[in-house]
């Protein structure tokens, strides 16, 4: 206990480092898969409407939404990163 005490100056900013990237990686890692679930989101509807599983203006409706959510999503993504 003492000689971490001791060591914590030499070891505290290493420490600091470590959570910061380790929050980093977590928050991309989190954008990463919100995109790739909106993206296979979006080929399912695409797949369901040529497939003719859903009316084309239920398919428009879907896809808008999908396709803002994924703008949206990588919008977010930019301004984390700046």
């Amino acid at each position: 206990m003492v000689l971490r005490f001791l060591l914590l100056p030499i070891t505290g900013p290493l420490m600091g480092v470590t959570w910061l990237g380790e929050k980093i990686l977590e928050q991309a890692s989190t954008e990463i898969d919100d995109k790739q679930n909106l993206s296979k989101q979006l080929l399912a509807l695409q797949l369901a409407f040529d497939m003719g599983e859903i009316p084309e203006e239920e398919f428009e409706i879907q896809e808008e939404a999908l396709l803002l959510a994924i703008l949206e999503a990588e919008k977010q993504g930019t301004e984390n990163r700046e």
